[in-house]
C-alpha cells in the first residue's frame, strides 16, 4: 500500500518527528513545511493527507489553509485544546479533527491542587520572606484549603480529577458545565453564576470557545477568593481580573495560561502581589507526554487502517478514507 502522506506540524525537528512516528512504520511518510510560516504550510498542504498538529498553535488550520488541502482526510491534534483551528471549516470539508482528550488529566489536576494550596498557604510570599531575611511567622495569613469552597467550571476528564483530589482535602465542591454530568466524584451542580460568586476556591478547566470566551468575571467571584486558571487565558476577563487583584477583591490568582503566550514582558499581571505565574505546564509532566504520545499513534494506526478514531470534537464521521484530489 502506499504510505499516507503526514504533514507534522510540531515545533520539533523533521528527525525527531520521524522518530517519535516510526512505531507506524512504512504506513506513512512523514514530512514537515519546509519553514515555519504560512507560506510553506499552505504549500505543504497540498498533498497532505493526515495533518498532526502543532501542540504550541504556530501552524493551524483556517479556512484558507483547509481549501488548500484537497486530499486530508484527518486531523490528529496532539493536545487537548483545539481552538487554534477552523473546526467549522474542517467540518465543511467532511474532515474529522481528533484532540487527546484525557491524557494530561491528573497533570493538570494536580498543578491546580498545588497551585490552591500554594495560594491559600501563601507559599510564595513566605519562601521570598525568608530569602530576604524576614521571619513573618504571625503576618502572613496562610489559611487551610480543607473545609473550603471549590468551584469548578468545566466537567471533562480534567474537572473530574479535580473533584476527585480536591474531593481528599474535605473540600465542598460544586461544578458547572454546560452538559451535567452523570458522575460527578461528589461535586454538586450549580448555576454559573452560584459557582463563580459561591467559591472560595474558583478552578478554570474548560475549553476555549467562542461560548465561553470571557465566560468569568473575576468582580462577581466572592471576596477574598482565589482563581486557578488551567484553562485558557481567554476564558477570563484579562482587565476585569487585573484590576479585582489590583483593589485587594480577590486574595489572589494562580494562573498557568494567559490571553497571550508567553506572557508580554509589561502585563501587569507580572507586577502584581499575590499571583502565582506558571508558564502553560500544567499538563507538561513525562507520564502525561507519553500518554500523549500513545493516543496520537493509537488514533494514527486507526486511521489509516480504516478503523474509526477516538476523541473526534468536530461535526465529521470516525471513520477515515483516502481521497483524491479531485473530490473537494
Amino acid at each position: 500500500m502506499t504510505p499516507w502522506n503526514l504533514l507534522a506540524l510540531p515545533p520539533l525537528p523533521l528527525d525527531a518527528l520521524r522518530g517519535l512516528l516510526a512505531p507506524l512504520g512504512d504506513a506513512v511518510s512523514v514530512h514537515a513545511p519546509a519553514a515555519r510560516d504560512r507560506a510553506s504550510l499552505i504549500e505543504a498542504l497540498g498533498e497532505a493527507e493526515i495533518v498532526l498538529g502543532d501542540w504550541s498553535g504556530g501552524l493551524a488550520l483556517d479556512a484558507e489553509a483547509v481549501k488548500a488541502a484537497p486530499r486530508l482526510a484527518f486531523v490528529q491534534q496532539p493536545s487537548v485544546g483545539v481552538e487554534a483551528h477552523d473546526l467549522g471549516a474542517l467540518s465543511a470539508a467532511g474532515v474529522p479533527l481528533a484532540n487527546t482528550a484525557g491524557v494530561s488529566a491528573v497533570a493538570v489536576a494536580e498543578w491546580c491542587v498545588g497551585a490552591a494550596l500554594a495560594l491559600a498557604r501563601r507559599l510564595v510570599e513566605a519562601d521570598a520572606a525568608v530569602r530576604a531575611g524576614r521571619w513573618p511567622q504571625l503576618d502572613l495569613g496562610p489559611t487551610e484549603l480543607s473545609g473550603s469552597r471549590v468551584g469548578i467550571v468545566g466537567f471533562g476528564p480534567i474537572g473530574a480529577a479535580c473533584a476527585r483530589l480536591f474531593g481528599a482535602f474535605g473540600c465542598e465542591l460544586s461544578y458547572w458545565t454546560r452538559t451535567p454530568r452523570t458522575e460527578s466524584y461528589g461535586a454538586a451542580y450549580r448555576p454559573l453564576d452560584e459557582v463563580v460568586a459561591g467559591s472560595d476556591v474558583l478552578v478554570l478547566v474548560i475549553a476555549l470557545s467562542e461560548e465561553t470566551r470571557g465566560l468569568v468575571d473575576p468582580r462577581r467571584m466572592r471576596a477574598g477568593s482565589l482563581l486557578v486558571n488551567a484553562a485558557r487565558g481567554g476564558v477570563v476577563d484579562q482587565d476585569a481580573l487585573v484590576a479585582a487583584l489590583r483593589d485587594g477583591h480577590l486574595g489572589g490568582a494562580a494562573l498557568d495560561v494567559y490571553e497571550e503566550e508567553p506572557l508580554p514582558a509589561l502585563d501587569p499581571l507580572r507586577d502584581l502581589a499575590g499571583v502565582l505565574l506558571s508558564p502553560h505546564v500544567a499538563g507538561v509532566t513525562p507520564q502525561a507526554t507519553g500518554r500523549l504520545v500513545g493516543a496520537v499513534l493509537d488514533n494514527l494506526r486507526a486511521a489509516i487502517s480504516g478503523a474509526p478514531v477516538a476523541y473526534v470534537v468536530n461535526d465529521a464521521p470516525p471513520q477515515i478514507s483516502r481521497r483524491p484530489a479531485a473530490d473537494r
